[in-house]
């Protein structure tokens, strides 16, 4: 029934969000992978025709000892799918800080799966004001789906974090 649904599950959420931050062409790209995102409620949510959207905000930060750490830039990104049940194909939208992206129409849900639940090397933060040879890390919170508080598994959304030294 729907208690099974909503009760929470024994997870540790840092193992399932992993991130990998890339300093390349002075642009700190990241990559993320939400692994245990795309959970049969989800699917069955998608698959009703109820739009749906992943949303991960991604912070660059800098560790300041004995203080609290600075924030330096931000972004969101997230992908919104919605399923047409009549031409069975689900479209399939990219946002960055809410501008589209990319969007296309998908029948493989393989694919929609993975554009939910992953983004890979987005550049998201210019290395122009980072410090050389300092370090830095990249901060990810996923998002629950709009309008789906039921779908996520954890009490809290998935956190987590990724060191990276800046080397000019």
């Amino acid at each position: 029934g729907l208690l099974a649904i909503l009760s929470p599950a024994p997870v540790a959420a840092q193992e399932d969000l992993r991130i990998v931050p890339l300093v390349r062409d002075g642009h700190v790209l990241v990559s993320c992978e939400l692994a245990d995102g795309y959970t049969d409620e989800v699917r069955d949510y998608i698959q009703s025709g109820l739009q749906t959207t992943f949303s991960y905000t991604v912070e660059l930060r800098m560790r300041v000892p004995a203080w609290v750490d600075k924030t330096l830039a931000s972004a969101v990104v997230s992908t919104t799918v919605e399923y047409d049940n009549l031409t069975r194909r689900h479209t399939v939208s990219r946002l960055l800080d809410g501008r589209v992206q990319d969007s296309q129409v998908i029948e493989d849900e393989g694919q929609v799966r993975k554009m939910l639940t992953t983004f890979d090397r987005l550049p998201l933060f210019r290395t122009a004001k980072l410090e050389g040879n300092r370090d830095y890390y990249v901060l990810v919170r996923a998002r629950r789906p709009q309008n789906a508080a039921m779908f996520w598994p954890w009490d809290s959304a998935p956190a987590g974090s990724a060191k990276f030294t800046f080397i000019p």
